[in-house]
């Protein structure tokens, strides 16, 4: 499914789980929506298997959580291998955010909770080990996220 083939229902579920994927039900959905809970339902299971809709991630405090240590790695990988790099992270314990970059240096920023230097070394060493280059490491104080795509059309 590309971006051409979502309509304005699918585009008027997407905002609505974006703003509170947790606490939405299809039936508060399909209220706001314009059509029955059920077609609500059958749009998100194809929103899901068609890739759109690629997962429910928690908004976690990992400081309070008990990980004191929150630390972005910057890393650069050779651009033939970034990709196949990127997907070994998942393995790798205390890991908990990968964006990849389309720049030639610097082109992957790596996010890790631990409770201990020990831990961020433990996990630094398992960056450098996988081929990644470690170009920076940042001590983050916070982080914030929320909605900014809207999914209604311009007229």
């Amino acid at each position: 499914m590309g971006p051409g083939e979502l309509d304005d229902v699918d585009h008027a579920i997407l905002a609505a789980l974006q703003e509170d994927a947790r606490n939405n039900t299809n039936a508060a959905i399909s209220e706001r929506v314009g059509v029955s809970p059920s077609t609500v339902g059958k749009r998100i299971k194809r929103l899901e298997a068609d890739g759109v809709l690629r997962g429910y991630v928690p908004v976690i405090d990992y400081e309070r959580a008990g990980f004191p240590l929150h630390v972005l790695f910057v890393c650069t990988a050779t651009i033939p291998d970034r990709e196949a790099l990127t997907e070994q992270l998942q393995s790798v314990d205390g890991i908990v955010f990968v964006r990849e970059l389309m720049t030639g240096q610097e082109n992957v920023h790596i996010q890790a909770v631990g409770t201990s230097k020990d831990d961020i070394t433990a996990i630094a060493r398992q960056i450098d080990r996988l081929g990644f280059e470690v170009v920076d490491e940042v001590l983050m104080r916070d982080e914030y996220v929320r909605p900014s795509v809207r999914f209604t059309r311009q007229a």
